[in-house]
């Protein structure tokens, strides 16, 4: 069933028992299966692919919304599987995002207003509360919890089952439960081309932070007073500095 107003771009297949509905964008060459359910307010984008049972652009698990119009808008190349709900944003940001080439594998939710950036990969059960952001290439593991506000950076990987209540800086891992880091991702930032002499000048960086005995301010500024300028080095500072739920704390041994 799709709405007259609807505006579906070439070459799009959707399958059978799929509702889409008036106030909705679709982009060429995606491929919709059936029972999923496009609701108004969706924007989404070319090449994807959207597997059955899920839910795109939802109203808000929110009290507060007023049934405002507001959208949910995923990018081009982006995967989304089986039972994925994504929920449009209310007047908080006025959207929810995902953006290009992610992968949001079975039974994921993503909570009204919050922004995903670039080749993430969320996997199976994991859920995001209101307002999240997550930056590019982060990737999170079967079944985390992330609580709403929080701020993931970067070529962040988290292990799976992680809750997490705190802002995650960039190019790091983080496990245990209660969630710490756990070293630089070092595997991700390889396949990604970082060099050796970058990775060490971060892995460097998260030792001041993270092993000194530092608290954050002063953490910060002996960061900035030892390291020269860089994209990785300022991206770590601002992030940290302007955080307002505070960063997960480094690994105690048990």
């Amino acid at each position: 069933m799709i709405h007259p107003d609807a505006r579906i771009g070439k070459q799009v297949d959707i399958g059978p028992f799929t509702m889409v509905y008036g106030d909705v964008v679709i982009g060429d060459n995606t491929w919709i299966g059936p029972n999923v359910t496009i609701m108004d307010g969706a924007r989404i984008g070319n090449n994807c692919r959207i597997f059955p049972g899920a839910v795109i652009s939802g109203i808000p698990q929110d009290l507060k919304f007023a049934g405002e119009i507001t959208t949910a808008e995923i990018g081009s190349n982006t995967t989304i599987r089986e039972y994925v709900t994504v929920n449009r944003g209310t007047k908080a940001r006025g959207k929810t995002v995902i953006g290009d080439n992610c992968l949001l594998q079975s039974y994921v939710h993503i909570a009204h207003d919050s922004v995903i950036g670039d080749h993430c990969i969320l996997s199976g059960y994991t859920g995001l509360g209101g307002e999240v952001e997550i930056e590019d290439w982060a990737i999170l593991g079967g079944g985390c919890l992330v609580h709403q506000f929080v701020r993931i950076g970067q070529h962040v990987m988290l292990q799976g089952g992680s809750k997490v209540a705190k802002d995650v800086p960039p190019y790091i891992m983080a496990g245990r439960d209660p969630i710490a880091y756990a070293g630089l991702n070092l595997v991700g930032l390889r396949r990604r081309n970082f060099t050796q002499d970058k990775i060490q000048e971060m892995q460097e960086i998260y030792r001041t932070l993270y092993q000194k005995g530092l608290n954050t301010s002063d953490a910060l500024r002996n960061i900035e007073a030892s390291f020269p300028p860089s994209y990785e080095r300022d991206h770590i500072i601002e992030f940290v500095r302007n955080s307002e739920r505070g960063i997960i704390k480094g690994l105690v041994d048990d």
